[in-house]
């Protein structure tokens, strides 16, 4: 990838005026006629700068696709959602992926590693993409962070489960984004790497100031988070306060 001169340093959080994700009555369906399934029936959703919120509910609920608009890689039929001052239903999908490439960080369960480049390029990718010219002495410095510093030259299928999601986290980290968005960042792991996980996602997100939202079917992980959201049938319910970070796992 090639870059430019004039690339900046990644920036740290921008935490604007909370809310920082808002959304009003939003609504997604999928299909038409006798096959349409309404997946988001007016959902209203609210998350604050800096703190966590897990998303909890059955399978089929919609809390993964409510995941996803927050990040503007589903569309919605209607409604108004806005992440970090910006309002995403009035983006194309250009201004969209601008969007994520500034603001968010995403952590998924099948961690979504470019088989083809190691622990060190896959952290890179997001500065290589913005034409960072320290992208590379970034990288190293994330995956040290995350534990892995003797493991920059490995692909991905040399590292373990627990390290595959902690080279995710440190590419989801390293522009240091507003908000990190985890689809059961826990899910494929065994439940002793699934702590380390949870403790390095809410730690290093604490540690940065940034907004953490996440789905989670772990009631354990669920309850580490400031706010816990429960989705049934497209629809969001009562929170509930968590614990926090600071009860631990």
């Amino acid at each position: 990838m090639t870059r430019r001169s004039d690339a900046r340093k990644p920036r740290t959080p921008i935490i604007v005026a909370d809310p920082i994700i808002s959304m009003a009555d939003v609504r997604l369906s999928l299909g038409a006629g006798a096959a349409r399934v309404d997946i988001l029936r007016g959902v209203d959703f609210s998350a604050e700068a800096g703190k966590s919120v897990a998303i909890v509910g059955p399978s089929g609920s919609g809390k993964s696709t409510l995941l996803m608009t927050i990040a503007g890689l589903e569309r919605v039929d209607s409604g108004r959602i806005t992440v970090a001052g910006v309002e995403l239903t009035a983006l194309g999908e250009d201004g969209l992926a601008r969007f994520r490439r500034q603001n968010i960080g995403l952590v998924f369960q099948s961690f979504h590693l470019v088989p083809t480049m190691t622990a060190l390029e896959n952290v890179a990718i997001p500065l290589e993409l913005v034409g960072a010219a320290d992208a590379f002495a970034r990288a190293r410095e994330e995956l040290a962070l995350v534990g892995l510093g003797g493991r920059l030259g490995h692909y991905p299928a040399e590292l373990s489960g627990g390290e595959q999601q902690r080279v995710a986290i440190a590419r989801a980290l390293i522009a240091r984004p507003a908000i990190v968005i985890a689809d059961e960042p826990t899910g494929n792991l065994d439940s002793a790497t699934g702590r380390q996980i949870a403790d390095l996602l809410f730690e290093t997100s604490a540690r940065l100031g940034t907004t953490l939202v996440l789905v989670t079917h772990d009631e354990r992980l669920a309850e580490r988070s400031d706010r816990i959201v429960h989705v049934r049938d497209g629809l969001v319910g009562e929170a509930e306060t968590g614990a926090g970070v600071e009860a631990g796992a």
